[in-house]
């Protein structure tokens, strides 16, 4: 007889995902976690945080309505650390709240501690008060996330060189800064910097950024960041960091030299699989702390799953959350449906990118033919409400049968529109469906409608030339 039917490590969102379905089966559920860690890194350093951090930024710089009120407008003048941080801490405690809520509402018994493995049955739990006891499971889903990964000859100190995750607890907002990485993460801190009014300096050793997104839609966010004044040095890498007594020094492979207050690295992340023990339940782990799953995300040992971004990418929460329900389902032994194909991505820069589906290029390459619908938000009535002149959808039509083959957003509400196009696209419609449908009026998602027809209209000149 074992303590719990499945156990989890880790209350992010797989974790929590899991946990809640394996309890709606009626199992018997525990989830292992730090008390200052519900919600996993998800709620406390990463996605939520920093959305939100997004949103105060948005709001303060009074950014997005500047096209309406001038160059100058500003809410608030002196952006302050404080005036961030209220906004972060009040979404990260109601959060919180949420989860706790919703895991004590389905009788998933909540165990405060770090967990290593004693076997593939048991592990132990340290609650931190030096003594550690046992916890036995029949099955277990290991959702224990990911960290920063820190390059070994930096010299980190939290407050001038940090990581993705230290940035949202710097004490000042720096005058300068020099983000290492032009990934995801990277360009949406350099975004968001870049608005409170730091200069901002984006070092990549790749030759472009976000290159898994649609070149028009990087070349657009390039143009709005160098409006920002952020520089890029692309094709370059860090050597070294200096601290300084005010600032540090960024040495490039190149020789070149860049002083900022901060320097933020952004350099992929961690398995957070050190310390789990997963020798003792027979298991192991790449050099990167991830972890081998099958279709069902269940390990090479038969009672383990493991989901999130432990096991690599796509290391979203929105497919983290699916993995873990799926992988609950089969370990309780119901019948499951794969996971859908089509997974939206969303970038949270300023300005949103979102996309879903295949780009141009990926097209291209596989010589597959398209046809290329767009709509501008300027030419929206929404989205001269709303002050965005800039933002744009492009729809990639099949011009045999007009079904969808992908869908790019640039621009406000990019990550809440793109879901029209992933429906579309999931139920296997077409841009006719686009044409002849009625949108409510003013809204962005009319962009649809407009981009449709754009398509259409093309592919029906080519049609009455072509034949």
């Amino acid at each position: 007889m074992y303590d719990y039917d499945l156990l989890v490590l880790g209350s992010g969102p797989g974790g929590q995902k899991a946990a809640i379905a394996a309890a709606k089966l009626g199992r018997r559920v525990g989830i292992v976690d730090r008390r200052d860690m519900i919600g996993g890194v998800c709620i406390n350093t990463g996605t939520v945080p920093s959305k939100t951090l997004r949103e105060a930024v948005l709001y303060l710089t009074g950014l997005s309505q500047r096209d309406l009120y001038g160059s100058s407008y500003r809410v608030k003048e002196e952006i302050t650390v404080s005036d961030l941080a209220a906004r972060t801490q009040h979404v990260i405690t109601r959060q919180t709240d949420v989860i706790r809520n919703q895991l004590a509402r389905n009788r998933v018994a909540m165990i405060t501690g770090t967990g290593r493995f004693a076997d593939a049955h048991s592990i132990w739990v340290d609650g931190g008060s030096g003594r550690e006891s046992k916890v036995t499971f029949d099955k277990i889903v290991i959702a224990a996330g990911t960290r920063p990964a820190r390059p070994d000859s930096v010299d980190f100190d939290d407050r001038t060189i940090v990581d993705s995750d230290g940035v949202i607890n710097l004490q000042a907002v720096p005058r300068s800064m020099v983000v290492v990485g032009a990934g995801v993460i990277g360009m949406e801190y350099a975004s968001m910097f870049a608005a409170l009014g730091t200069k901002v300096t984006v070092v990549e050793r790749r030759e472009r950024m976000l290159d898994f997104c649609d070149d028009e839609v990087v070349e657009s966010l390039k143009y709005h960041l160098r409006d920002l004044s952020v520089a890029f040095r692309f094709g370059e890498e860090v050597a070294a960091v200096e601290k300084h007594q005010t600032a540090a020094l960024c040495i490039l492979k190149s020789g070149k030299k860049i002083v900022a207050d901060t320097v933020m690295y952004s350099a992929g992340r961690q398995g957070q699989t050190d310390d789990l023990a997963l020798e003792a339940a027979g298991l192991e782990a790449d050099r990167r702390g991830r972890i081998t799953v099958d279709a069902n995300y269940r390990t090479p040992v038969e009672n383990i799953y493991a989901v999130g971004d432990v096991i690599g990418f796509p290391a979203l929460a929105s497919t983290s959350m699916e993995q873990g329900r799926l992988a609950a389902q089969h370990a309780c032994g119901e019948p499951i449906r794969e996971m859908h194909g089509l997974q939206p991505i969303g970038i949270y820069t300023i300005p949103e990118i979102s996309f879903v589906g295949q780009t141009e290029a990926q097209l291209t390459e596989s010589s597959t033919p398209f046809e290329v619908g767009i709509a501008r938000y300027r030419e929206l009535a929404r989205g001269q409400i709303v002050g965005d002149s800039y933002g744009m959808l492009k729809l990639l039509v099949s011009p045999d049968d007009g079904r969808l083959l992908g869908v790019h957003v640039f621009g406000t509400a990019a990550t809440e529109i793109v879901h029209i196009g992933q429906a579309v696209m999931g139920c296997g419609g077409t841009i006719d469906y686009l044409v002849d449908a009625v949108f409510n009026y003013p809204t962005l998602a009319e962009a649809y409608k407009v981009a449709a027809l754009d398509a259409s209209n093309k592919i029906r000149n080519i049609t009455r030339i072509d034949g």
